[in-house]
């Protein structure tokens, strides 16, 4: 890929991620300094240089949520399509200003709002006109619907920031707990990612119906007895018979599946309301590891990131499911930076000409250079 603004060839470049996750909880900015030579030998990778959190404010993450759940008329998607630009660019200049520092190019990855891959069809909004004016450097995005062009699912692709990140040295499994659960497992030979199911978007939507929270703290109220009948109706969900690969959303685990399930839900006293739907998400990992994922060594690292990493109740039920591996927090960055510091990776290796997807992991016909450019 020719980027239309061109990048300083034989030095580091500083590039900004923008990662909005299907918690949709606001915009992370993360700034990394990458090395475009290193893609050669798989080490792009060279610092972490900041992050910032921006919370999407309630009328926005309202607009959001009725979006992706597919109540919204044309007209409103157009104008939520600005509003989001707005708030990705307006996060993007408070890191920048922050850090002192100008980014080389923006990697922008807007708010999922609707993802079909059965459709071979995906939707993330965020104006990337207004970040590119606002930063004065080119902003690359867009970066699913290429793969999917190709007969791919779109998701995941975090798989190829992971094996940059963490390397080949040893097996392990990252596992990231935003909106829904995704896995990327590097088993000492090839390397596998999916979707898994949900992790905190039920808990999440629960908490604000039942708690009055936007999330449920470090899962405080999830101190009751599982329904191990409730878990084993939602377990026979037709997405967890299908292998690999696939990716779910909000369209599938967000606020109908909730609604479906509530006067279920509410025949349980609240404790054990909020324990069963933790032990959902961890059932749901457990389940996908074991189905579909390679045999791994005992004592092999499972590394966690994401909102659910803090939640007690969903950490503690997979112990008990994933009793063979060893859990870690992911600790290589700062809470809610993890997946901006990917989508930066992702598009410095667009600017790089290097292909960002892996079609064993999407199912995609091949690999692909990904996403769209607009001028600094």
């Amino acid at each position: 890929m020719f980027p239309l603004a061109p990048l300083p060839p034989g030095m580091p470049w500083i590039v900004l991620g923008l990662m909005a996750g299907t918690s949709a909880d606001g915009a992370d900015a993360a700034l990394i300094r990458v090395a475009p030579g290193g893609f050669r030998n798989g080490n792009p990778y060279q610092a972490f240089l900041g992050h910032y959190h921006e919370p999407y404010p309630p009328k926005l993450r309202k607009a959001v949520l009725a979006a992706a759940e597919d109540k919204m008329a044309p007209s409103e998607l157009c104008v939520l399509q600005r509003q989001l630009g707005e708030h990705h660019a307006h996060a993007a200049a408070l890191l920048v200003e922050e850090m002192g520092l100008r980014p080389h190019l923006a990697s922008l990855h807007g708010q999922t709002v609707q993802h079909r891959p059965a459709q071979g069809a995906t939707l993330q909004l965020a104006d990337p006109y207004l970040m590119a004016e606002r930063l004065h450097c080119p902003v690359v995005w867009d970066l699913r619907r290429r793969d999917m062009a190709l007969g791919g699912q779109g998701a995941p692709l975090v798989p190829l920031p992971e094996l940059w990140l963490h390397g080949l040295a040893r097996p392990w499994v990252a596992l990231n707990l935003g909106g829904i659960a995704n896995a990327t497992i590097w088993d000492g030979k090839r390397h596998w990612a999916w979707d898994l199911g949900p992790a905190m978007s039920l808990l999440d939507l629960a908490a604000e119906r039942w708690l009055g929270k936007p999330f449920d703290p470090d899962g405080d109220s999830a101190t009751g007895a599982v329904d191990l009948k409730l878990l084993e109706r939602w377990m026979a969900h037709p997405f967890f018979r299908r292998p690999p690969p696939k990716s779910t959303g909000r369209e599938v685990f967000g606020a109908g599946w909730l609604r479906a399930e509530q006067a279920r839900l509410e025949a349980l006293a609240l404790p054990e309301r909020m324990a069963t739907l933790a032990a959902f998400t961890a059932e749901a990992v457990a389940q996908e590891l074991h189905a579909w994922g390679p045999a791994l060594p005992p004592g092999t690292a499972l590394l966690v990131s994401g909102g659910g990493g803090h939640h007690v109740r969903v950490r503690r039920e997979l112990n008990r499911r994933l009793p063979e591996l060893q859990m870690e927090d992911d600790l290589k960055f700062p809470p809610g930076a993890r997946e901006a510091v990917s989508w930066a990776l992702l598009g410095a290796a667009s600017a790089a000409g290097v292909a960002g997807s892996l079609p064993e992991v999407t199912g995609a016909s091949r690999g692909a250079v990904l996403g769209s450019w607009v001028p600094g």
